[in-house]
């Protein structure tokens, strides 16, 4: 394997000692989600900010358990042909990166690259809110986008994106919009994704050298989120066991290679495949989970970026009607 940036290890360590759910209790996590997370200084610089000429509004829509803030991210000026929209689902294991701040430069750089509308979801957190509540939040939010894409100024197609617990959420949502009747899901980018609640093999690299991710933390996340009844082999937590992956849309799925997740990530490319969904997975050599959330640090993230807003671009396209 490819050495992994001295960076983020060190940014690992730091946020580690913060916030590994490793260790704490479920009222600990409960404390640490009221976190405020800085805009400037150092951590502002590592989790980067909105592009400019991005207007950013927030709001609140309807949602199975209330009302659900969401974040809209869009383009100024004008565009030839309707805009895409794009609903955002970030990480943080089900249990954190909650208040919206953590998407900005994600949304926003895609939101000014690809001409997109994006709007970015603040899902209800575990271990208080267990699964399938944030399932049902990000439906119900798709739902919403795309019923009010006309007063969103974003009436051309309409995608999907996530990293790790938000990878996770996308390819549910993506399931459940073809089984529940829609809306129509051109496209879905699963970036470091989550698909298989059931894993429990250890990685063969120990937690030292897995920088914000360790196999007791997963194992801590999938507890707080599943809590004592909920079923990981249910597809609605683990996407990667559904009967059908038929008749999916096609995906973008990016992994890092010192990351405890790629095998799952590489496995549901494989099932998508295999059902004849087009996929293009991208392995980043050298880099551990996460390293798209943290620009200021990662030398991949512009080109994972770059990679994303293509795919996006491409695949959310508007439809020319053919020529009488």
């Amino acid at each position: 394997m490819a050495r992994m940036d001295l960076r983020l290890r060190a940014w690992a360590a730091v946020t580690r000692r913060q916030s590994s759910v490793a260790t704490r209790s479920d009222a600990d996590v409960v404390a640490l989600q009221s976190r405020k997370i800085p805009d400037g200084g150092l951590v502002g610089f590592i989790l980067g900010k909105a592009a400019p000429g991005i207007r950013l509004a927030d709001r609140s829509i309807p949602g199975p358990g209330g009302d659900l803030p969401v974040r809209v991210y869009t383009p100024a000026g004008a565009v030839a042909g309707p805009r895409p929209l794009i609903v955002y689902f970030h990480g943080g294991g089900f249990v954190f990166g909650g208040g919206l701040r953590l998407g900005d430069w994600l949304c926003g750089q895609v939101a000014a690259t690809v001409g997109a509308v994006v709007v970015a979801v603040d899902y209800r957190l575990a271990p208080v809110h267990k699964f399938p509540s944030a399932v049902e939040d990000c439906y119900a939010a798709v739902l919403w986008a795309a019923a009010n894409a006309a007063e969103l100024g974003a009436e051309g197609p309409l995608g999907v994106m996530g990293e790790s617990a938000g990878g996770n959420l996308s390819a549910v949502v993506c399931l459940l919009a073809r089984d529940r009747g829609g809306p129509v899901i051109s496209h879905q980018a699963l970036i470091y994704p989550a698909t298989d609640m059931t894993a429990h093999s250890r990685p063969a690299e120990p937690a030292a050298a897995l920088p914000f991710l360790s196999q007791d933390e997963m194992t801590a996340y999938r507890r707080m989120y599943l809590g004592a009844d909920g079923d990981p082999a249910d597809p609605m937590a683990s996407p990667l066991l559904a009967d059908d992956h038929g008749k999916l849309p096609p995906a973008l799925i990016q992994v890092a290679e010192h990351d405890p997740l790629r095998p799952e990530g590489e496995r549901y490319a494989a099932a998508l495949r295999a059902a004849g969904v087009p996929v293009r997975l991208t392995t980043y050599v050298g880099m551990p989970h996460g390293f798209l959330n943290f620009p200021g640090l990662s030398r991949s993230a512009p080109q994972a970026l770059a990679e994303l807003c293509a795919e996006q671009a491409l695949a959310l396209a508007p439809v020319e009607e053919a020529s009488a």
